[in-house]
């Protein structure tokens, strides 16, 4: 890559830092971007900088192990979390970490970011997944990626932040900003009374033209031809070692293959689009009606 053309990627790195500081996902010095320009060879933001108030000459230089090869001020210390995910994606080209409040919120409550929703959120990001916690900076900290990379553009950092990652930088940065605008949805969506899942034939709708425009999604591979399209079975194997639980939001209704044939044999009706009468209601559903019930009917007692 010529000068002229590093120069320019370090103009965009100040760029998208100018982004997630007024977004208020990056406080004071917090957050870290880069950029792969060459096989060994990363553009890094600084350590104890603040991101909004970057310029290009403060952009460092580091090798694929960590090293600082130039740069005035010392590389960010989480950056082997970027390099991590550099070995195991060789299409990645640029990597950013925040710490966006609505989705950090659920990285603290390892919370299930819940699927079939809004259908922008399944077109550009499908199931989130949330690593386990470790101390970050570390190499253990990097590691904890390893099993969602692949799969995945963005990732929740238990109890820390997401890490998103793409072909240039402002494409890295999209996921996190659309992630953290879709949990802000679903926390005003919860204090108004709840989250209506899409069913099970407008989800195969939107997997299909997530295929057609070329965006991957393990949901539309052999490896997960029979599972449940809507409840996060990507990653939910990990969810024990992770901590993770589904606490805040219902299990989904259900969206397996063999349901989604089902429901477009059966002419849709106004109470087939919330949940579709040829669908069981999984227990975590039903508890959680039972549980509505019982609370306005006490409420209703209490009152008299």
């Amino acid at each position: 890559m010529s000068e002229k053309s590093v120069y320019q990627v370090k103009k965009d790195i100040c760029e998208i830092g100018r982004r997630i500081y007024a977004k208020g996902f990056a406080a004071a010095n917090d957050g870290n971007i880069t950029v792969r320009i060459s096989e060994n060879e990363v553009l890094c933001t600084p350590t104890m900088h603040s991101k909004g108030f970057l310029v290009p000459d403060d952009i460092s230089l580091v090798d694929m192990t960590g090293k600082q090869l130039s740069g005035r001020k010392k590389r960010s210390s989480e950056a082997l979390l970027h390099l991590e995910i550099y070995k195991n994606r060789p299409d990645v080209k640029s990597v950013v970490h925040c710490h966006p409040p609505h989705a950090t919120a659920f990285a603290v409550a390892r919370e299930p970011i819940p699927q079939c929703v809004l259908p922008e959120v399944e077109v550009f990001l499908g199931d989130v997944p949330i690593t386990k916690y470790e101390t970050p900076g570390g190499q253990a900290f990097a590691d904890t990626i390893i099993p969602f990379v692949k799969k995945t553009n963005v990732i929740v950092l238990a109890n820390h932040g997401t890490v998103s990652f793409g072909e240039d930088v402002e494409r890295a940065y999209w996921w996190t900003e659309i992630l953290d605008a879709y949990c802000r949805i679903l926390m005003l969506a919860k204090q108004l009374g709840g989250v209506n899942y899409l069913n099970a034939h407008e989800s195969k709708e939107l997997l299909e033209l997530k295929d057609k425009w070329g965006f991957t999604d393990p949901r539309n591979s052999s490896e997960y031809a029979n599972c449940d399209i809507c409840a996060n079975d990507i990653f939910r194997d990990s969810w024990m070692a992770t901590g993770v639980e589904r606490k805040a939001f219902p299990e989904p209704p259900s969206a397996k293959p063999e349901d989604i044939a089902k429901y477009r044999s059966t002419p849709s009706t106004p109470a087939a689009a919330a949940v579709p009468g040829n669908l069981e209601l999984s227990p975590a559903v039903l508890e959680a009606l039972v549980s509505t019930i019982t609370d306005r009917v006490v409420k209703e007692l209490q009152q008299r």
